[in-house]
C-alpha cells in the first residue's frame, strides 16, 4: 500500500528550525508539500519560511516547546486552519546531553525525558485525531539508533529513545487492531552531522560529537521522504547504526566491549566546553538554525544500507534476509540451550 504522494500533503514538522528537521522541511516543500514548521527558535523558523517561500513553496511556522501540550496542539490546529487537513506528522524535536549518569541532576534528567519522550507523546495526541480523518496518513517519529543500542555518556538520551520506541510499538498495535489507517514509522538515525551535539549540555568538559561513523542529514531525510509515501514500520539510517544494533542483539557483550573502548573518546571533541556554557536544554541556542554541525568530523553523504532499505525492489528481500538471519540466530540459541540440558551435570 502506498500513501498519498508528497505533493498533495499538509505536513506538521516538529523540530524544523535546524538539522534534519530543517532539511526535511525544505525537501518536502520542493516536492510540493505544504509545511507547518515548529520549534522553539522563532528566528530560525522565520528564516526557514522565507527560504521555502523564496523557492515558491508554501510554509508557515509556529513557535512551540514540545513539553507544553497547548503549544504542540497549536501546531496541529494551525495546519487545519491554513490547509484544511493534516496528512503527515514528522516529530524530530529533541535535545542531547553528554554526561555520566552520576554527574546529572534530577532536573536535567527530567528535562531530557520531557523533551524527547513526553514531547513525542504530546505530538501523537494532537496529531492522531486529524490524521485519522484521511484515507491514509503517516506519523513519523525520528528517534535514534540509541532506541535499541545505548551508548555510554548518554544514559538519559538512550532512556528517552528507548521509551519512544516502546511507545510507538504499542501505538502501532492499537491502531492496527482498530483498523485506523495511520502508518506509524520509527526512523533511527546513526550519528548525524547536525548542530545537535554542539548545542548539547555536557559534563565532560568538552563539546560533544556524534559517535563515528557520522552521516550527513540527507541520509535520514531520504528515509523521512520515503516514509511519507510508504507505510513502513522502521528505518535505520546509516549502515554504522544498523551494524551496532545487530551487534547489540546478537553479541551484546562484544558490543559493550567495543563501546567501552571506542565510544568515550568517540563522543568528545577537543573543543573545551564548561557545563555552565549555553546549551539548548531549556532554551533555544542562537546560531544553530542551520542544517549541518561544526567541528564534528567528516561525514558520509550516502549510505548503501539506507538506499537499499528504501528501495521498493530491494526492501522486501532485505527484510526477508534479516528475518532469516534472526531465525538462524534463534535456532542456534535454542540448540545451545538444548545441548546444555542434555549434558549431564558435574
Amino acid at each position: 500500500m502506498k500513501l498519498k504522494t508528497i505533493r498533495r500533503q499538509a505536513i506538521g514538522l516538529l523540530g524544523a528550525s535546524s538539522g534534519i528537521g530543517r532539511l526535511a522541511a525544505l525537501e518536502f516543500a520542493r516536492r510540493g508539500a505544504r509545511i507547518v514548521g515548529a520549534a522553539r527558535d522563532t528566528e530560525g523558523l522565520e528564516s526557514l519560511v522565507r527560504e521555502i517561500q523564496s523557492m515558491g513553496g508554501r510554509a508557515i511556522s509556529v513557535t512551540a516547546d514540545v513539553t507544553d501540550y497547548a503549544q504542540v496542539e497549536a501546531v496541529a490546529r494551525t495546519a487545519i486552519d491554513h490547509y484544511g487537513r493534516l496528512d503527515t506528522w514528522v516529530h524530530l524535536a529533541g535535545v542531547q546531553f553528554l554526561s555520566r549518569f552520576e554527574d546529572m541532576t534530577p532536573e536535567e534528567f527530567s528535562r531530557v525525558i520531557d523533551v524527547n519522550l513526553l514531547g513525542q507523546a504530546y505530538g501523537a495526541m494532537v496529531a492522531l485525531p486529524y490524521l485519522r480523518r484521511q484515507l491514509q496518513a503517516a506519523y513519523i517519529s525520528v528517534t535514534s539508533v540509541e532506541a535499541l543500542a545505548a551508548l555510554p555518556l548518554q544514559s538519559v538520551y538512550a532512556a528517552s529513545k528507548h521509551g519512544v520506541h516502546g511507545f510507538l510499538t504499542s501505538l502501532r498495535q492499537e491502531l492496527q487492531e482498530a483498523r485506523i489507517p495511520v502508518s506509524v514509522t520509527e526512523i533511527m538515525p546513526s550519528s548525524t552531522n547536525t548542530p545537535l551535539f554542539e548545542a548539547a549540555r555536557t559534563r565532560e568538559g568538552v563539546q560533544a560529537k556524534g559517535q563515528p561513523p557520522l552521516y550527513e542529514p540527507e541520509v535520514t531525510v531520504r528515509a523521512i521522504l520515503y516514509a511519507a509515501e510508504h507505510p513502513v514500520r522502521t528505518l535505520v539510517t546509516g549502515g554504522g547504526g544498523r551494524f551496532l544494533i545487530a551487534m547489540k542483539a546478537l553479541a551484546p557483550r562484544v558490543a559493550d566491549w567495543y563501546l567501552r573502548r571506542m565510544a568515550f573518546a568517540g563522543q568528545r571533541t577537543e573543543t573545551l566546553k564548561d557545563s555552565s556554557a549555553p546549551s539548548n536544554l531549556y532554551e533555544p541556542l542562537s546560531g544553530t538554525a542551520r542544517i549541518r554541525g561544526r567541528g564534528g568530523g567528516s561525514a558520509y553523504s550516502h549510505s548503501i544500507y539506507t538506499t537499499l532499505a528504501t528501495s521498493r525492489y530491494v526492501r522486501p528481500a532485505l527484510n526477508l534476509a534479516l528475518a532469516g538471519a534472526g531465525l538462524l540466530a534463534l535456532r542456534a540459541l535454542f540448540g545451545k540451550q538444548r545441548r546444555k540440558k542434555e549434558t549431564p551435570g558435574r
